[in-house]
C-alpha cells in the first residue's frame, strides 16, 4: 500500500505515490541495486525522500538515512561501515560530506524543492559536477517502472547516536520466505499498537526522517495506506494550524515539541480547533511528567508515550489515562514483548527494585551490529536484549525508567539518576530546558552539573534552582554546579548531546583545579 502524501502545496494520491515509487525503484535497479543491497540517503523531508525509501522497500533493499547536519568524517564513517552502494543526496549537502564519500560509491544528486532553501538551486550545478555524480531526477526520467515487490521488505539500517564511541549500525536479518508473512503480521500489530495508525488516519510528521522513530512513523503510515503530511521542519504555531486545516487525527511529537507548543501565547494556543486529534505518538526521549500532564490538560486523552529503541522496537505503551494514574511510567509491555529487570550479577529482581532493563521482542527479525559482533553479543542475555537503560516495574507490571545506564552518576557511593532531577527541574517556573549530568570529582568520584535554559525573558539564579530542588529532592541530588545557557545542544528528536556537555565541563573543572 502507498500513502496519500501531502507536502507544501502539493498532494499526491496513493496511485501517484505508487507510480513514483515504481519509477524510483526502476532507477535504483538500473543503477545496480538488488535484493539485500544498501542505499544511503542524505535528504531533507520532502516527497523525493519518501520515493527513495519506498523504492528501497519495493526492491528488498536496505536504506540508511544520514543526518543532514553531518560533516565528512561522520558521514564517511556510516557510508563505509554500512556497505552502501549508492548515495542519494541533496545538492547543497554534498560539499560538506564530499571528502568522506568512498571513491567507489555511486552518487546521485537530488535538488530539493525551492521552498526548502532558495540557495539550493544556485549551489546544485556545482555539486552535480562532483566526481561523476549523476542527476537523480534525470535518472528517474529515463527509468522504467519496477513492477515487482519484494516478498521480504527490509527494515532501515539505523545508527545509534554514538554516545559511547563510534555509532553502531543496526541491521535486521531478512526472515526466510516461510517466516516472512507471519513476521510481517506481528510487526504490523506491534507498530499499530504503538502508533494507532490505520488506513483512515490523517497523519502529520515534522521531525526529520533521518531519525529512526519519525522514519518508522512515516513508513508505517505509508504501509497502512494512510493520508500523510510531511513538514520540512517543526514549527509549533504552524503545527496547530496544520492540525485544524487538514483535520489531522494522528501525529508524532517529542517532548521538546510539547515544550514549544506549551510556550505559545494562550491566545494562539486557543485559536485553533484541535478536536480532530485522536492519537499523539511520543517516543525517542522520555517525557517529564509535568510536561505530559500539561499536554493532556490541553489536548485531552490523546497523548500516548511508547518506550522503544532501534535495537528492540516498541516495548511498552502508556495512555493518557494511565499516565494520570501513574505519572512517570513508561507503561506496560505491548503484546509480544516481555521485560525483566536484573541486577549487576544478572539475577532478576523483584518489583520496585531498580536494575538494568532487558526485553524479549517476538515481533521483529533478529539484528546485528554491523562489524561489531562483540558489542552485539554483550547486550544479550538468554534471548533478552538491553540497551543499557535502568528502571523498575511495579506490582502491576508498569515500567518506570530511572535513566540510561550511561547517564547514571555515582557520587559518594550513591547512585543518582539525572532524569529524575531533570523531571523536577522542568516543572520549575521559569525553566524551559535543562540537562543534568556528572563530571569527574576528586572527592566524590562524580559531581552533579545542571545546565538550565530560562524561559524567554526570565531571570533565575543558581540559588533559586538549588533551593527549588532541595525542597523536593534529597540534598545529594542537588547539583553542585548550576549554569545557564541560551540554548542546549539537542538533536531534532529532543535528545541532548550530554557527552559534549560533560567533556566541556570536565575540561573547565580540570583547568580550574
Amino acid at each position: 500500500m502507498f500513502p496519500t502524501l501531502s507536502f507544501a502545496n502539493s498532494e499526491f494520491s496513493s496511485a501517484q505515490m505508487g507510480a513514483r515509487s515504481a519509477k524510483a525503484a526502476g532507477a535504483l535497479a538500473a543503477a545496480g541495486i538488488k535484493d539485500g543491497d544498501t542505499i544511503a540517503i542524505m535528504m531533507r523531508n520532502e516527497p523525493a525522500l519518501m520515493d527513495v525509501m519506498l523504492a528501497a522497500r519495493q526492491l528488498g533493499a536496505y536504506f540508511t538515512p544520514l543526518n543532514w547536519h553531518f560533516k565528512s568524517e561522520e558521514a564517511g564513517y556510516i557510508l563505509q561501515d554500512s556497505g552502501a552502494k549508492i548515495l542519494v543526496v541533496h545538492a547543497d549537502l554534498l560539499p560538506q560530506i564530499a571528502a568522506g564519500i568512498p571513491p567507489a560509491m555511486r552518487v546521485f544528486i537530488a535538488l530539493p524543492d525551492p521552498h526548502v532553501s532558495k540557495s539550493d538551486q544556485k549551489r546544485g550545478p556545482v555539486a552535480k559536477n562532483w566526481n561523476g555524480a549523476k542527476d537523480w531526477h534525470a535518472l528517474l526520467e529515463e527509468a522504467l517502472p519496477y513492477r515487482e515487490t519484494s516478498a521480504r521488505p527490509l527494515s532501515p539500517i539505523a545508527y545509534t547516536s554514538g554516545t559511547t564511541g563510534s555509532p553502531k549500525g543496526i541491521r535486521r536479518l531478512p526472515p526466510s520466505l516461510a517466516e516472512a508473512a507471519a513476521l510481517t503480521q506481528r510487526m504490523r500489530a506491534m507498530t499499530q499498537a504503538a502508533l494507532g495508525i490505520t488506513e483512515a488516519s490523517r497523519c502529520l510528521v515534522s521531525a526529520p526522517l533521518y531519525h529512526s522513530a519519525p522514519c518508522g512513523y512515516a513508513m508505517f503510515a505509508s504501509q497502512s495506506g494512510a493520508w500523510l503530511r510531511i513538514e520540512p521542519h517543526f514549527d509549533a504555531a504552524e503545527t496547530l494550524a496544520l492540525i485544524e486545516q487538514h483535520r489531522i487525527t494522528h501525529t508524532y511529537l517529542v517532548p521538546t515539541m510539547f515544550v514549544r507548543l506549551l510556550r505559545l501565547p494562550a491566545e494562539l494556543r486557543n485559536r485553533h480547533d484541535l478536536s480532530s486529534v485522536q492519537f499523539v505518538s511520543s517516543t525517542g526521549a522520555p517525557c517529564p511528567p509535568a510536561i505530559k500532564a500539561a499536554m493532556i490538560d490541553w489536548w485531552g486523552d490523546v497523548i500516548n508515550e511508547a518506550y522503544a529503541s532501534s535495537e528492540t522496537g516498541y516495548l511498552t505503551l502508556i495512555t493518557s489515562k494511565e499516565a494520570r494514574e501513574r505519572p512517570g511510567s513508561a507503561g506496560r509491555p505491548i503484546p509480544g514483548v516481555s521485560i525483566k529487570i536484573v541486577d549487576d550479577a544478572g539475577r532478576e529482581v523483584p518489583p520496585g527494585t531498580i536494575g538494568k532493563i532487558y526485553a524479549h521482542q517476538t515481533s521483529l527479525p533478529q539484528f546485528t551490529y554491523i562489524n561489531r559482533q562483540d558489542d552485539r553479543d554483550a547486550i544479550e542475555r538468554d534471548g533478552y536484549v538491553t540497551v543499557g537503560d535502568v528502571g523498575h516495574v511495579d506490582q502491576d507490571g508498569y515500567l518506570f525508567i530511572a535513566d540510561r545506564r550511561t547517564d547514571l552518576v555515582l557520587s559518594g557511593g550513591v547512585n543518582i539518576y539525572p532524569a529524575e532531577i531533570e523531571h523536577v527541574l522542568m516543572a520549575m517556573p521559569g525553566v524551559s530546558d535543562c540537562a543534568v549530568f556528572g563530571i569527574p570529582d576528586a572527592e566524590f568520584g562524580q559531581a552533579l552539573v545542571a545546565v538550565v535554559k530560562a524561559t524567554d525573558g526570565g531571570a533565575l539564579t543558581q540559588e533559586q534552582v538549588k533551593q527549588y530542588l532541595a525542597s523536593r529532592l534529597a540534598n545529594f541530588k542537588v547539583p553542585r554546579i548550576v549554569d545557564f545557557r541560551d540554548a542546549l545542544p539537542r538533536e531534532d528528536t529532543g535528545k541532548i548531546f550530554k557527552r559534549r556537555l560533560q567533556a566541556e565541563y570536565a575540561a573547565l573543572r580540570q583547568a580550574a583545579s
